[in-house]
């Protein structure tokens, strides 16, 4: 018994006993009341915490109004204090069954008074926190004005994650010296998304260093006091004794307030009217930034952008994404719908405005029919599609109305004759501007670099290219808004038969090329017909009368209709006619009765292989154009060389053909095929028409009488073709460089070792040999050299610095291009075949730096090829194709 009374005394336990005993009984006789207390305060704590959050979030949905830290902090305390008291009581019932003799005691003293010790602090801690709420003043506060104010987005930025990268870390990276930033690109394609988006990412990122980020719309018709009120809203400058400030007095306020700050300003919308940034008081200091829009490349030069991006229409991809985003498709309904909903989606041609107008219009379609239907109506007549002309053809044509002249406009409209897709040559182009008097009192290269910059035409290389909804806008609007054009389109769409003679009525411009027509209507009537375009046809005979009724015809395109064989004499009654395009058609004569269009400006006969002595040319016929400017004889007749049947042109020694040609006043660029060497020695007794020669092509020349020389003195000299001809006595040794010669083609030639003299040509593109097999190089070391000595004026050139394309074939005894490899900063394809001695290309791992080029050859010769080095195998190793035999 003792042991046990011993134990219970123990000192652990006799140190809360007298506690107990000193006055703290009512941790434990007192538990149950002071849990119920704790209940009814944690019950007081929460109702105190739902008035203040009731009124704090009624405050909240005022604009720039926020709860301060203090209350947030105190509901985050809260909430952890009721999570705690509600553990506490968890424990409520285990803790009252150990209470003994009516509450007085406890079967587990420690365990009792520990609880009860807890109860009693956290009642208290509940209610200071209570009081602490209380005390809190105020709940709420205004937010100080951020960098940037959010701007509603209508569109998602599918497809242009890239470049808002591009964009926000020119305009955030610090060492960049970019202060002036301009988005370019065609109307509809994004830029306001992009540049809201922009805005946008000021709110979302913090790590900027911008103090404030101003938005400013321009709009076609620029209101600069407008813009300065936006600028002065953002920088505290709102009241109505500012806004009734003058323009020099607001623009001195803003320089004042802006001068200290770095800013971001967002313009959107600029057009071809320069905003002079200086005269809003924007000043151009270092850390801020300018980031405009504008639908015209040029703008960026105009506002000295340091940094310009296209914003460009979105791949196939990126495409469908948008259209599905815009129409919410459902698939579910019907298993055609996908296929049809995609072929609806190229119809929009990756423009994110057609997109957007064409899916939501879509939306809900659940039959195919109805889809079907759809693709017809864009496809043929956009403008007719629900919406098109109201949201999207009406945007564009801002572009169109904003050209300065009409001039531009009409030049633009002519583009929409050629296919889609088409890539349009631009001295094409501006040929047929020139013939249809579009050109009065602009150059032809003007109005294409406009275009260009105005973003409405895409620009290629030689060639240019119109977006397919620029195409559609400009079909509409010779159609259905411009009063004096009507356009009949039907070009690359696969005809068989021409349309019906009704159509044609009234039409000032029709385009039926790249189709499958074999016959035309019988006798069209159209007294404002301007333009008939049938190139690439099955066209095989034309009737006497089709031309009678065709009084205003300025331009008739008939090349490449293969089985056509002759011109009906009716074609004289086309007196209005300034362009006649022949060219690649089987035709074998031209009637005497020709001589009636006096006012043929071009006439073009290239590649006319059929003309022959029994159809001839009849002499004085081409004199007897006396307003001719171009002609194109490239080829003319040459399947039946020699000629020289007596009132025919087309003689042997050309000499006929050259006086003819002399007459004509009024000629500046003229292409010529000559054979044998009678026939380049009476051409040369004519130095106007060497100066005026842009292609010659020289055939079965035993003895060549032209030299390099002859060639540099050609000013327009762009195609240079040589066949069948002996080059032994060429004189190369001094010459002048021809600068202007782009291609080059040997064909056949006999007695030549290399044509070293390249060198004379620096912006040669085109370089064709074949069948040359005495060629052993094609630059001699030893004769570049020496060539190097005698010319001055050579300098350094850079071999090749402009090549794009090599091609040599059949020259058996071929060893090298050229000894060392070279840069070739602009080749893009070689072909080399049966040239089993070439064993080395003039390449190293930095040729072609940066280009994807292509080289075809055999597969057995390009195993046995030898490179430089490893990387440069390892360089050009992917590039190879294969020639298919």
């Amino acid at each position: 018994m003792g042991g046990v009374i011993s134990t219970f005394l123990s000192a652990d336990t006799i140190r809360p006993i007298l506690s107990y005993v000193g006055g703290e009984a009512n941790y434990i006789w007192g538990l149950k009341d002071n849990l119920d207390d704790l209940q009814t305060q944690k019950e007081k704590l929460i109702e105190k915490k739902e008035d203040m959050l009731n009124e704090v979030e009624l405050a909240e949905q005022r604009p720039r109004t926020r709860r301060t830290r203090s209350v947030q902090r105190w509901f985050e305390r809260v909430d952890r204090r009721v999570t705690e008291v509600e553990r506490l009581q968890q424990e409520r019932d285990q803790e009252i069954d150990r209470l003994c003799l009516g509450g007085f005691c406890s079967k587990d003293l420690i365990s009792s008074y520990s609880f009860g010790k807890r109860v009693e602090k956290m009642k208290n801690e509940v209610i200071e926190l209570k009081k602490g709420g209380e005390a809190i003043n105020p709940l709420y506060e205004e937010v100080p004005e951020g960098a940037a104010v959010a701007i509603a987005v209508e569109r998602t930025i599918v497809g242009q994650e890239s470049i808002l990268d591009r964009v926000w870390r020119c305009i955030t990276d610090q060492e960049q010296n970019k202060g002036i930033i301009g988005l370019y690109g065609m109307g509809g394609v994004g830029k306001t998304t992009l540049l809201k988006q922009v805005n946008n990412k000021f709110c979302s990122d913090e790590q900027h260093h911008f103090g404030v980020v101003i938005w400013s719309v321009v709009s076609r018709q620029p209101n600069l006091m407008q813009i300065q009120e936006d600028i002065g809203k953002r920088i505290g400058f709102s009241t109505d004794s500012w806004q009734r400030k003058s323009f020099e007095e607001r623009a001195s306020d803003i320089t004042n307030a802006l001068k200290h700050k770095k800013f971001v300003l967002l313009l959107d919308d600029i057009w071809e009217s320069k905003i002079d940034l200086t005269n809003l008081g924007i000043p151009l200091h270092s850390g801020s930034k300018i980031v405009f829009t504008t639908r015209f490349q040029g703008t960026c030069g105009k506002m000295r952008a340091d940094k310009k991006f296209q914003v460009s229409y979105l791949g196939d991809e990126d495409a469908w994404d948008l259209f599905q985003a815009a129409g919410g498709f459902c698939f579910d309904s019907h298993s055609e719908i996908r296929e049809l909903a995609k072929t609806m989606a190229s119809q929009c041609h990756g423009l994110p405005l057609a997109l957007e107008t064409v899916g939501q219009a879509m939306a809900g379609k659940e039959f195919p029919e109805e889809w079907r239907r759809a693709i017809e109506i864009i496809s043929t007549s956009a403008s007719k599609f629900e919406d098109m002309e109201k949201k999207v053809l009406s945007r564009l044509k801002f572009s169109y109305d904003s050209l300065p002249n009409d001039e531009l406009r009409s030049c633009l409209l002519y583009c929409c004759l050629f296919p889609e897709d088409s890539e349009i040559r631009k001295t094409d182009l501006i040929v047929y501007w020139e013939s249809e008097g579009l050109l009065d009192s602009i150059g032809g290269w003007d109005v294409l670099g406009a275009l260009v910059r105005a973003c409405l035409l895409e620009e290629g290389g030689d060639h240019v290219k119109m977006h397919d909804m620029i195409r559609d806008m400009a079909l509409w609007i010779a159609n259905e808004i411009e009063e004096e054009e009507k356009f009949l389109v039907r070009a690359g769409v696969g005809l068989t038969d021409a349309p019906k003679i009704e159509e044609w009525e009234g039409v000032k411009r029709i385009s039926l090329m790249e189709n499958e027509i074999q016959s035309l209507p019988q006798i069209p009537t159209c007294p404002r017909l301007q333009t008939l375009l049938l190139e690439y046809n099955h066209i095989e005979e034309i009737t006497e009368s089709f031309f009678q009724s065709l009084p205003s015809l300025r331009v008739l395109n008939l090349s490449v209709n293969h089985y056509l064989t002759e011109l009906p004499v009716g074609i004289s009654s086309l007196v209005s006619l300034h362009h006649l395009d022949l060219s690649s058609t089987k035709v074998r004569g031209l009637p005497q009765e020709l001589k009636a269009l006096v006012n043929l400006r071009y006439l073009n006969l290239d590649y006319t292989n059929e003309m022959c002595k029994m159809c001839k040319i009849p002499e004085q016929l081409i004199s007897s154009f006396s307003k001719l400017q171009v002609l194109r004889m490239l080829h003319c007749g040459s399947n039946h060389w020699p000629i020289a049947e007596e009132g025919n042109v087309l003689s042997d020694d050309a000499e006929s053909l050259m006086k003819e040609i002399h007459c004509l006043e009024q000629l500046n660029l003229i292409a010529l095929s000559l054979r044998g060497s009678r026939g380049v020695e009476n051409f040369l007794k004519f130095p106007k028409l060497q100066n005026i020669t842009q292609a010659l092509h020289i055939k079965d020349c035993n003895s060549l009488p032209l030299n390099l020389l002859h060639l540099a003195n050609m000013e327009h000299l762009q195609l240079f073709s040589i066949w069948d001809s002996n080059l032994e006595d060429w004189n190369v040794d001094c010459a002048g460089e021809v600068q202007k010669m782009l291609k080059l083609h040997f064909v056949n030639c006999s007695n030549v070792k290399d044509l070293t003299w390249l060198v004379f040509v620096p912006n040669l593109k085109w370089l064709q040999i074949f069948n040359c097999d005495d060629m052993e190089e094609i630059i001699s070391v030893e004769k570049f050299e020496k060539l190097g000595e005698v010319s001055e004026m050579m300098g350094e050139p850079i071999l090749f610095s402009e090549l794009e394309l090599l091609v040599i074939s059949n020259a058996s005894n071929l060893k090298r291009i050229y000894r060392d490899p070279l840069p070739f900063p602009h080749l893009e394809r070689i072909g080399i075949s049966e040239c089993p001695k070439l064993k080395k290309l003039p390449l190293n791992s930095s040729s072609a730096k940066g280009r994807k080029i292509v080289i075809y050859g055999e597969k057995e010769w390009w195993e046995e090829l030898q490179w430089e080095d490893q990387a440069t195998q390892n360089a050009f190793s992917p590039c190879f194709l294969p020639y298919e035999l």
